[in-house]
């Protein structure tokens, strides 16, 4: 599959930066290939990001830096499309240890239009996630791209440390990410109001949380001065449960009448991708 950089790329990459700076929350539902990020844009998304989980199950590939940079180049390029908004994509941990190899599973990735990346620690220790950092920066510059990259950081996901120590390791980290070369910080699995305030207190970067079940609501995040809000995998995991309820109520009975309920109109979904 061939990519062409589009010419709207430098104007989406600066609105793309400048949804962080706006006093709502960026709120990303996290679409997972060209049909959800093009539904997601029609309910009224202001940017379109990808769940690495969603994806790579997508794709026949299990979540954590297995699937080919290659396939999710040519999914981004899919995703881009379709549509006219700023795309991100979760470029988990770059898919390589190798911090020199960075720029070549990214550069591809940019000429499909993606103007923002995640790229977490997960395994990583802080040291090597921000070489990764500053390769990803270097291959942005050399493209002449201005790439959002959202530094994602599991201390609170995996349960790094003691919980009393997560505040000021996220803290330490986030600054670390920052002078790498990131333009904001992505906590999943941070819930807590207390540590949610003392995190974007200290970190000098927009502050981007996961939605999970106990998690604030949204007005209150913005009070707590927290920029972005993803919905992470809990998109794709909702649709493909009823994609299994479904399968298995029509496998056991045959019965055609629940597979009309509630569902998008054929001719609206054909509209949407009109060409």
């Amino acid at each position: 599959m061939q990519f062409k950089r589009d010419n709207h790329m430098p104007n989406l990459a600066e609105h793309f930066h400048s949804l962080h700076k706006q006093k709502d929350i960026l709120i990303l539902p996290n679409a997972w290939d060209a049909a959800s990020a093009k539904v997601i844009e029609d309910a009224g998304a202001k940017a379109i990001a990808t769940s690495s989980a969603g994806v790579a199950w997508a794709l026949g590939y299990p979540d954590g830096n297995v699937l080919p940079p290659k396939m999710l180049a040519e999914l981004s390029a899919r995703i881009t499309d379709v549509i006219r908004i700023p795309l991100s994509v979760d470029f988990e941990g770059g898919y390589t240890k190798n911090p020199r190899k960075i720029a070549e599973n990214l550069k591809p990735i940019m000429d499909a239009g993606a103007v923002g990346i995640n790229i977490e620690d997960g395994e990583d220790t802080p040291e090597l996630s921000a070489k990764k950092i500053e390769h990803a920066r270097k291959a942005a510059e050399g493209a002449g791209i201005n790439l959002f990259i959202n530094a994602r950081t599991d201390v609170y996901l995996a349960e790094i440390g003691s919980p009393e120590g997560r505040v000021g390791e996220t803290i330490e980290r986030a600054a670390r990410y920052r002078e790498a070369g990131a333009d904001g910080i992505f906590v999943p699995g941070l819930s807590e109001r207390a540590d949610i305030e003392a995190i974007v207190r200290e970190v000098k970067m927009p502050v981007n949380v996961m939605a999970v079940p106990d998690l604030p609501a949204t007005k209150e995040l913005k009070e707590l001065g927290v920029h972005r809000l993803s919905s992470g995998t809990g998109i794709p995991q909702m649709i493909w449960n009823h994609v299994a309820e479904l399968a298995e109520r029509f496998l056991s009975t045959g019965d055609s009448k629940p597979l009309f309920k509630n569902s998008m109109p054929y001719s609206k979904l054909q509209e949407l991708f009109k060409r």
